[in-house]
């Protein structure tokens, strides 16, 4: 059983409570950190035996990224992704020519000036309704920045808040995976594992978090689970949740991108070199999954699906991304894909079906802008705070983001009760 008071809880375990954790203490405050599950790391977990990562990846927006240097300064090995970024497109019979990638290229361009020229002109709401349609890689490039990027369905995601979080700078891959990156910075810290805060009381002049663990006590609380959990009513807030918090929740649902990873059966590398992208070009309507091969030389394959379409394969089951991946793969290599691939030692991602996570990151619905900022802002006082990546209103989706909002919160709380040295 878990009791006691501190001066600040935290609830959950991932990028933005070990950052609130961390903030905190440094401070002098002392601190209780409670995780649902039975590790830290939240929404980024790397699977060691392939090793891959099952969730967060990158450490993008590199120049700022305030998890760069801590890396570093931990001696983990960062690699630079752009530098080695290869692409082979199927274009349904073949692979795309050096001058089909041209006008990829040249469609690209173009198609991002349409969104901001339709954004620049106001009226337009979703990413759906800017997105130019009708070009020859339009559905592709609207595939691409929809469901792979954002894990959501363009029409599903609000315009500006789309440019708003559109990433700048370098993508570093930590050589080790993110989901061990978190467990190194999580080290030290006070926290308890397997303690799913069932309800927690915040109408008085301290906070109480109660569950199967016990109950503490803290005089500040920061919440950092999803919207995904804040929506499924898993944690009952008493009393409950201020209405424009309510509705930012609601405002910043899930998506979903999920990822697995398929082993090597032999020595066919499928020709293509280490962090070699495949994709397909789609016709409006047609949904797809994305590939990233053979990540610093190792023996495995990634498949990425996002979106509607992974929201489907999460509900089918856990075989189902598996079989996609193969038949999406037989499309383009036949028969050599079965050889070259095997089924056992599969992993796969389950953030959809997760109950502490419940999707991968939030996307804003058309036309809810503030809600970043609603929900971030401070409940009772600044007793309680809520962050995570669904937070921030221009790194949302990244770990960078997530880590920032729960420095922020953890501030923010402490400073609202005059606990800040």
């Amino acid at each position: 059983m878990v009791s006691g008071d501190c001066d600040l809880l935290v609830v959950g375990a991932g990028a933005a409570g070990i950052s609130a954790a961390r903030q905190a203490m440094s401070f002098g405050l002392t601190v209780r950190v409670l995780e649902a599950r039975g590790r830290v790391g939240g929404r980024a977990l790397t699977d060691p035996a392939v090793p891959m990562d099952l969730g967060a990846t990158w450490l993008h927006a590199a120049q700022s990224n305030p998890l760069v240097p801590l890396a570093e300064a931990r001696g983990l090995a960062l690699f630079d992704h752009d530098s080695v970024r290869s692409s082979r497109v199927w274009m349904g019979d073949r692979w795309a020519s050096d001058a089909d990638m041209e006008g990829y290229d040249r469609a690209e361009r173009e198609w991002h000036a349409a969104v901001m020229l339709a954004a620049a002109r106001g009226g337009v709401r979703s990413l759906g309704d800017a997105a130019p349609r009708g070009g020859f890689w339009d559905a592709t490039l609207t595939h691409w920045e929809g469901p792979v990027i954002s894990a959501a369905e363009a029409q599903d995601i609000d315009l500006d808040d789309y440019l708003a979080t559109l990433l700048n700078g370098t993508n570093l891959l930590p050589r080790d995976g993110c989901g061990h990156l978190l467990s190194v910075l999580a080290k030290g810290l006070p926290i308890t594992l397997g303690a799913p805060v069932e309800r927690l009381c915040w109408g008085g002049r301290r906070v109480r978090a109660e569950g199967a663990f016990g109950a503490v006590e803290a005089r500040a609380a920061v919440v950092t689970v999803s919207t995904g959990v804040l929506a499924s009513g898993a944690i009952r807030f008493d009393p409950a949740l201020p209405v424009e918090s309510a509705q930012a929740v609601h405002d910043l649902p899930m998506g979903l991108l999920s990822k697995v990873g398929l082993r090597a059966a032999g020595d066919d590398r499928l020709d293509l070199p280490s962090f070699g992208g495949i994709e397909r070009r789609l016709e409006p309507g047609e949904r797809a999954m994305t590939f990233v091969a053979w990540p610093f030389g190792r023996d495995h394959l990634e498949g990425f699906a996002g979106g509607a379409l992974a929201w489907e394969l999460a509900r089918e089951g856990e075989g189902a991304i598996v079989d996609l991946a193969f038949s999406e793969l037989r499309g383009m290599y036949g028969a050599r894909v079965d050889r070259a691939l095997r089924r056992e030692g599969a992993v796969a991602s389950s953030w959809g079906t997760d109950p502490w996570s419940r999707g991968a990151y939030a996307a804003l619905r058309p036309g809810r802008g503030g809600a970043r900022a609603a929900l971030s802002a401070p409940i009772g006082e600044g007793r309680l705070m809520l962050a995570g990546e669904a937070c921030h209103e221009s790194l949302a989706g990244t770990l960078a983001g997530a880590w920032q909002s729960g420095a922020r919160a953890a501030r923010e709380a402490a400073a609202a009760l005059g606990l800040a040295a």
